[in-house]
C-alpha cells in the first residue's frame, strides 16, 4: 500500500474528465492516511474510496436502452409537448362550451359629469329668512345595474356544441397518442440501425484484420519471389478498402446516434451511446404474427383509426348545429338598476331607493331570412360527413398497407436470414480453404480476393436481414398493442 501511495503521492496536473474525480478521491485518501495512525480508520477510508470510484464509473458509462430512449423522449420531445398543449387547449374549449349553458350575470356602473355654461336659473332656497338662488352649471349623474341573460333554447345548438367540444378534446388526446406512437417507431428504427451498424463495424474490422494478414503474407511471398509486386498491390488495395469500410460504417453510426439524440431532444455535448444487447439469432427466427391478427388488433387500438371515427361523430354533431340555424331562439333577460344625480335635492341613499328599478323579459328570435347562411352551413356539414366517411376508409386502407408492409418485410427478411446463415458458413469454409491454398501457392490472388469479398458480402447480408426481421417483428407487435423491446 505504501508503494502505491508513493507512486501517486504527487497529484497530476492534467487528467481526463472522468479521471479527475477518480484521482481527486485517491489523493484525498492519501492525505487522510498521513493523518491516521489507526489501521481501522484506513480501511474505512479505502472502502469509501472504492464506493465513490464505483459510483463515478457507473455514471460515466451510462448506456441507453431502447426503453430509456422511449421514456426520455415521451417526457422531453417538443412535438409531443406541443400535442399535449393542444389537448389542454381543447379541454379549455370544452369547459367554455359547458359554461355557455348557464346564465350570464354582469354588473355595471356609469359616472358622468355634465356642464351647462348658459344656465341662468337654478335652485331657490330659504334659510333663516334669507332667500338664496343657486345656479349650478356643473352636475353629476350615476347609474348602477345588475343584468342577467339566459339562452333557454336555441334548437339544442348549445348542448350539441358541448358534445362537439368533448369530441374535439378526445381527438386532441388521440393526436397526442398518435404523435407518441410515431416517435416510438422512429426511435426503434434508429436504435435497430445503430445496433446493425455496430455489428457491421465489428465484421468490417475482422475483415480488415484478415486483409492485413493477407497483405503481410503477400510481402513475405514477394521477398521469396513467389508473388509479383502487382499482386501485392492488389492485396494492399483490398486492405485500404477495408479501412475505408470501417471508417464509413463508423461515420454512419455517429450520424444515426446524432439523429437519435436530436429525437430525444438531448442538446448537450456529452457522449451518447446505447446499450448493445447483441440481438440473438433466435429473435430473428421467432414466429411472425399473422397479418390478419395484427390488422384486427390495430384497427381496434390504433389512435389514427379512433380519431377518424371521432371525425365522423363530429360531422354528425356539426350537422345538428347547422340545422339549429332554422330554429327560433328563446331567451330570458332580467335586471335591476338605480341612478343618482347632483341636480336632485334628495340625499344619495334616498335617490338610490327612489330610482330603483327591476325588470324581467322573455325574448323570442325567429329566423326568417338569413341570406342563406343556415342552408349553406347545413350543406357544408353534409359534405363534411361524406368526407369523414372517406377518411375512415382511407385510414383503414393506409393501416392495412402499413401492416402488410411490415409483415412482408419480416417474412422475406426472415427467409433471407435463414439462407444467409448457410451462406456465411459455406463462404467462411470456402475462404478458409482458399487462404490455406493461397499460402501453399495453389491459388492465385484473384481467387483469394474474390473469396474474401464473397464472405464479407454474405456476413453483411446476414446482419442486414437479421436486424430488419427483428425490427419488423417488433413493429408488428407494437401495432398489436405491445411495448417495443429489443
Amino acid at each position: 500500500m505504501s508503494k502505491i501511495c508513493r507512486i501517486i503521492s504527487t497529484k497530476p496536473q492534467k487528467t481526463s474528465n472522468f479521471f479527475v474525480g477518480f484521482v481527486d478521491i485517491i489523493y484525498l485518501c492519501i492525505e487522510k492516511k498521513r493523518k491516521y495512525n489507526n489501521t481501522e480508520d484506513m480501511k474505512r477510508s479505502l472502502i469509501i474510496m472504492a464506493l465513490a470510484v464505483i459510483s463515478l464509473t457507473v455514471s460515466a458509462q451510462k448506456k441507453w436502452t431502447l426503453k430509456d430512449c422511449i421514456d426520455y423522449a415521451l417526457q422531453n420531445n417538443i412535438s409531443l409537448k406541443q400535442a399535449r398543449l393542444n389537448k389542454q387547449s381543447a379541454t379549455e374549449e370544452r369547459k367554455l362550451s359547458q359554461a355557455a349553458l348557464l346564465p350570464s350575470l354582469t354588473a355595471s356602473t356609469n359616472q358622468s359629469v355634465g356642464y351647462r355654461p348658459w344656465q341662468s336659473s337654478g335652485m331657490t332656497t330659504v334659510s333663516n329668512g334669507t332667500v338664496n338662488n343657486k345656479v349650478t352649471k356643473t352636475y353629476y349623474n350615476g347609474t348602477y345595474g345588475i343584468n342577467a341573460s339566459w339562452t333557454v333554447w336555441n334548437g339544442n345548438k348549445n348542448r350539441n356544441q358541448v358534445k362537439l367540444s368533448k369530441v374535439s378534446e378526445q381527438q386532441a388526446e388521440l393526436s397526442a397518442e398518435e404523435t407518441s406512437n410515431n416517435i416510438q417507431e422512429e426511435i426503434a428504427k434508429l436504435y435497430v440501425q445503430i445496433l446493425y451498424l455496430s455489428e457491421t463495424i465489428d465484421v468490417n474490422k475482422q475483415s480488415l484484420e484478415a486483409s492485413k494478414k493477407n497483405e503481410e503474407r503477400g510481402r513475405q511471398m514477394v521477398e521469396v519471389g513467389k508473388m509479383s509486386k502487382a499482386d501485392l498491390a492488389q492485396l494492399t488495395a483490398q486492405r485500404a478498402n477495408g479501412e475505408y469500410d470501417v471508417v464509413a460504417a463508423e461515420t454512419q453510426l455517429a450520424d444515426y446516434k446524432l439523429r437519435l439524440k436530436q429525437l430525444l431532444e438531448i442538446t448537450d455535448s456529452e457522449d451518447f451511446d446505447i446499450a448493445d444487447p447483441k440481438a440473438s439469432d433466435q429473435q430473428a427466427l421467432a414466429a411472425i404474427p399473422s397479418m390478419t391478427s395484427v390488422y384486427e388488433a390495430a384497427v381496434a387500438k390504433r389512435p389514427e383509426i379512433k380519431n377518424a371515427e371521432l371525425s365522423l361523430q363530429s360531422s354528425n354533431l356539426q350537422l345538428k348545429i347547422a340545422k339549429a340555424g332554422y330554429m327560433p331562439t328563446l331567451s330570458l333577460t332580467g335586471g335591476v338598476g338605480t341612478s343618482t344625480s347632483s341636480n336632485n335635492t334628495n340625499d344619495w341613499d334616498k335617490q338610490i331607493k327612489t330610482n330603483f328599478d327591476a325588470s324581467a323579459g322573455l325574448g323570442v328570435s325567429i329566423p326568417i331570412y338569413d341570406q342563406r347562411k343556415a342552408r349553406t352551413a347545413v350543406n357544408k356539414a353534409k359534405l363534411q360527413h361524406e368526407q369523414a366517411l372517406l377518411d375512415i376508409q382511407n385510414e383503414q386502407k393506409e393501416l392495412y398497407a402499413t401492416v402488410e408492409g411490415f409483415w412482408l418485410e419480416a417474412l422475406s427478411n426472415q427467409q433471407k436470414f435463414r439462407a444467409a446463415i448457410s451462406s456465411v458458413e459455406s463462404q467462411q469454409e470456402s475462404y478458409d480453404l482458399l487462404t490455406e491454398q493461397f499460402n501453399l501457392g495453389l491459388k492465385n490472388i484473384v481467387e483469394l480476393m474474390n473469396g474474401k469479398t464473397n464472405l464479407l458480402k454474405a456476413q453483411q447480408n446476414r446482419l442486414q436481414s437479421k436486424y430488419l426481421t427483428i425490427l419488423n417483428q417488433q413493429l408488428l407487435r407494437f401495432y398489436q398493442g405491445e411495448t417495443l423491446n429489443i
